[in-house]
């Protein structure tokens, strides 16, 4: 049986929800607030009277539009300079501030990838073999031509921690489903971290090399859990309320594999299952206010016959969205580095 979501003795939903009716009330966009709010694990006290303000009596009216995009550019990120590596040579002679850096905390939690990036927020690629999918009004690419793509788009900085594995990000876990962002981005929470931006649940799926798959530049469904045959849900036995019936359902639906058990979907930084298996939430690097999901996306494609490659994103479901493929893995800021508030990434 899966794992439901951590709650860890408070309502994560509900920090979701009152950061998006602050972001509303205060007229800005979700993206800049929630580094404030989500990373560390123990809410702020001015955020709590937030959460009962808006949960529990509303703080008066409400705008029912997000608030538009500022217009002007999100300044480019400086990642810092980074100290060589002792030799072995060295290493003999090391002074007392040496012993204090190579002590000093990690970046990353062990369990996490460190990933330095420039970004490509806008990558051009040729598609030599597509096919047009007319159930789902998709065109889905399955080869690109190497060497020829082409960053057209602005690079951006990133500097981030991402989950190796899908949440609850451990080697052979089965992830979660029927989450919707609230609690996807709560069950970061409670671990000190949060939900990845586009951007960097791209990156770190493109690799260093940014690469259209995790693998390479050919669909694979030999290298990730894609291409599974259709099965028609029962929706009104997943959403019961009768747990019994809803996991039997589920259960019987499931084309899923544990996490990282298909070696030959990891990316060159050595993050697994990102494209396939699992439909992932992340945060929007900004509000597309036209889209259902306004400042939630959703990157992956899951197990099905749809765009399992890095840049694809589905915007058509709203936050409050659950499903039987639908989970999250999480991201943080490393240690000591500024919070990151969201490149301009442009659709694929």
């Amino acid at each position: 049986m899966r794992p439901g979501v951590v709650r860890d003795g408070f309502p994560q939903p509900a920090l979701g929800r009152a950061l998006r009716s602050e972001a509303l009330i205060l007229n800005r966009p979700l993206s800049t607030l929630v580094q404030s709010r989500y990373s560390v694990g123990v809410r702020p006290v001015a955020f709590t009277t937030s959460i009962f303000c808006a949960a529990l009596i509303g703080c008066g009216a409400q705008p029912t539009e997000p608030p538009p995009m500022p217009e002007a550019p999100i300044p480019r990120r400086q990642l810092p300079p980074r100290a060589p590596a002792a030799s072995a040579v060295d290493a003999g002679d090391a002074s007392p501030d040496s012993a204090v850096a190579a002590s000093a905390p990690r970046a990353c939690p062990d369990d996490m990838v460190h990933i330095e990036k420039e970004f490509c927020t806008e990558m051009q690629r040729r598609c030599s073999k597509s096919e047009y999918d007319s159930s789902n009004h998709i065109t889905i690419c399955h080869e690109f031509e190497v060497g020829n793509q082409k960053c057209i788009g602005e690079r951006i900085a990133l500097d981030y921690c991402i989950d190796r594995y899908e949440f609850p990000n451990e080697l052979g876990a089965r992830p979660p489903v029927m989450v919707d962002w609230y609690d996807a981005m709560g069950s970061c929470a409670a671990r000190g971290k949060r939900l990845c931006y586009e951007s960097e649940w791209v990156a770190a799926c493109e690799g260093p090399e940014e690469k259209p798959f995790p693998h390479g530049h050919t669909r694979d469904a030999k290298k990730c859990n894609i291409d599974n045959r259709w099965v028609t849900p029962e929706l009104g036995l997943i959403y019961s309320k009768d747990k019994a019936k809803a996991q039997k359902e589920l259960d019987r639906l499931d084309r899923s594999v544990p996490s990282g058990s298909m070696e030959t979907c990891k990316s060159d930084y050595g993050v697994y299952d990102l494209t396939g298996n699992m439909d992932e939430w992340a945060i929007a690097d900004r509000d597309r206010p036209k889209k259902k999901a306004v400042f939630a996306a959703l990157k992956g494609g899951a197990w099905g016959h749809v765009r399992n490659a890095c840049r694809p994103v589905t915007t058509s479901h709203e936050p409050e969205f659950r499903y039987y493929f639908v989970s999250f893995r999480c991201c943080k800021d490393p240690t000591g580095m500024a919070p990151f508030e969201g490149a301009v990434i442009v659709d694929d």
